[in-house]
């Protein structure tokens, strides 16, 4: 019996040791997760690492999400996926003032890791905070600030990393998580234009370990891994309280807008005498159109974004309108041949909208048989000669 009690007593000694050396180690790390805010920049929130030192008396907190805004070519190096991002170091105090007041709440995940897995995480901040590895070239689904913090934390762990399923349904893509934060914040213009801007990547179906590229779904990450058999949060907490917001609601959507002035135009097909205007609107409607499909065609081949690629919104914003429109009064025969090509690409795309793999946004909907309806008609009334 005396032998049976031995073990037990070791046993359990055992199971408590892992514990006591974490409450004893001088550091003690955590990961925030800051809940989104009002502007389109801070929709989806943002993430951070907390390192206290007991021993050298510091709180401080490790940011991925920094960037230079005063640097003179800061919007071209954005456009073109050139903007380098880095991780900078602040006190919790100093992190903490801008959600403060703008009243955005902060959790706090205490992470379980050992002395020595904590010894080694930090020395990896650190080094990666240095002048010459702090900078990285920022993407926002596969590198970003909440990404970096993922890593960070699993690859300086000692034990093997189990993460349970994070993901709300099965064949979720990326495009479906952006779309809930934009959806929720009430953002449909800014859903519209990231729609418009990023192409067929963003419908790749997300893995779990990919959703977190959100903080929300780094935060669900963390609260369901187990490393070395042992959960990765010990302690969760509020440090700061978000104001809950009323959502937004709003009549003037891209679908309404956009169907109010299909209607408008189909009025005037049918029973107006609007020939002077249709000279006009065409001109302006295609004009626009192309210059969106050279815009769209810069963000694919001319930046280093890999979301914008494979882009079939290029299907409808015809990169060719943008010098078609200025034949568009000449008697040319081919223009009414070029109209009628357009016609069946619209048509065609309106057919397998469902089936596309690029989910499309439905706003645009009113915009392609906007197209088509003009299309068909300058096809129509189109020259006979040359």
């Amino acid at each position: 019996m005396k032998k049976i009690a031995f073990v037990i007593t070791l046993f359990c000694f055992a199971e408590v040791l892992p514990a006591q050396a974490d409450v004893s180690c001088r550091l003690r790390i955590s990961l925030l997760t800051c809940s989104p805010g009002d502007e389109l920049y801070s929709t989806f929130g943002h993430s951070a690492l907390r390192v206290i030192d007991s021993e050298a008396h510091t709180d401080i907190v490790y940011n991925y999400g920094t960037f230079d805004f005063d640097d003179p070519s800061f919007y071209t190096k954005f456009a073109r996926g050139k903007l380098l991002y880095f991780v900078s170091i602040d006190t919790i105090d100093g992190f903490l003032y801008e959600y403060r007041y703008f009243h955005r709440g902060v959790i706090e995940q205490v992470l379980q890791l050992s002395c020595p897995e904590k010894e080694k995480l930090v020395t990896a901040l650190q080094e990666n905070a240095k002048e010459e590895n702090k900078y990285y070239k920022y993407d926002f689904i596969y590198d970003n600030c909440t990404t970096r913090l993922r890593d960070m934390v699993f690859n300086n762990s000692d034990g093997p990393v189990v993460t349970k399923n994070i993901l709300p349904k099965p064949g979720i893509t990326f495009r479906n998580l952006i779309h809930d934060y934009l959806n929720k914040s009430g953002q449909y213009w800014s859903k519209l234009g990231i729609d418009i801007l990023l192409g067929a990547p963003l419908d790749k179906k997300v893995s779990n370990n990919e959703a977190m590229f959100l903080p929300d779904y780094l935060l669900k990450g963390f609260d369901s891994t187990e490393i070395t058999g042992h959960d990765l949060v010990m302690e969760k907490k509020h440090i700061l309280i978000p104001v809950v917001q009323s959502e937004r609601n709003s009549w003037f959507t891209p679908f309404t807008v956009f169907a109010i002035l299909f209607l408008i135009i189909c009025a005037l097909s049918v029973f107006g005498n609007a020939a002077k205007f249709f000279a006009v609107f065409d001109f302006v409607l295609f004009f626009l159109t192309g210059v969106l499909g050279v815009l769209l065609l810069f963000m694919w081949f001319g930046t280093d974004h890999p979301e914008c690629k494979n882009n079939l919104n290029l299907a409808w914003a015809f990169p060719l309108h943008f010098i078609g429109v200025f034949f568009l009064y000449r008697e040319l025969r081919w223009m009414k041949f070029y109209f009628l090509f357009n016609s069946v690409l619209l048509l065609a795309l309106l057919l397998f909208w469902k089936w596309l793999p690029q989910e499309l946004n439905a706003a645009l909907i009113p915009v392609v048989c906007l197209l088509l309806l003009r299309s068909f008609a300058r096809y129509k009334s189109g020259p006979h000669g040359r």
